[in-house]
């Protein structure tokens, strides 16, 4: 299902790359949260983007 900007979506939960799980919930509040999806792993523009994110967090 697609989500288009300023959308509100429903709470989930998923794990965290320390392995700890977390929902989006835990977040309300914060001023800035970043969710990025990505079709596959290990593809050259979808690895560029997310060391892009990476580098300016």
């Amino acid at each position: 299902m697609p989500v288009t900007v300023n959308e509100m979506v429903p709470d989930f939960q998923l794990q965290a790359s320390n392995g700890e799980m977390v929902n989006l919930s835990d977040f309300r509040g914060k001023k800035h949260v970043v969710l990025y999806f990505y079709p596959k792993d290990m593809t050259p523009g979808c690895t560029t983007e997310a060391c892009d994110f990476r580098d300016h967090h």
